[in-house]
């Protein structure tokens, strides 16, 4: 079956910041970067592109219209709770911490977090 989303360009305002951020979060999820690029790779094909456009404007408000968050899967509940114990040190803020595992709900699984420019992700244990 081929892949569902081809690849996401993510538009950030500082690219040093975000690719500490991002390229740990993905690397805990799976994905792998690629040689010489702000890219990462996911074993289905699927590619994160990470880039400062001079064609951005604006801050980032993901309670804005667009795109509100990023979904990212983790094999196991160990793996999510590694991904949750080391996100502060780079760079990721948790959401709903409170609820942890279960913000979603009582039957989801799944690690909220916020990067240091108000992106949120969720992390999702499974597929």
């Amino acid at each position: 079956m081929p892949r569902a989303l081809h690849h996401l360009d993510l538009w950030v305002d500082d690219v040093e910041a975000a690719e500490g951020e991002w390229g740990w979060l993905l690397a805990a999820c799976g994905w792998q970067r690629e040689d010489g690029m702000l890219s990462w790779q996911h074993p289905d094909g699927t590619y994160v592109f990470m880039e400062h456009s001079p064609d951005q404007h604006g801050e980032h408000d993901r309670l804005r219209p667009g795109v509100n968050h990023l979904a990212l899967t983790v094999g196991t509940r160990a793996g999510l709770d590694r991904v949750r114990a080391e996100s502060t040190e780079h760079g990721w803020h948790e959401l709903y911490a409170d609820r942890y595992p279960h913000a979603g709900g009582e039957q989801h699984v799944a690690l909220y977090l916020a990067s240091s420019e108000g992106f949120e992700v969720e992390v999702v244990v499974g597929d």
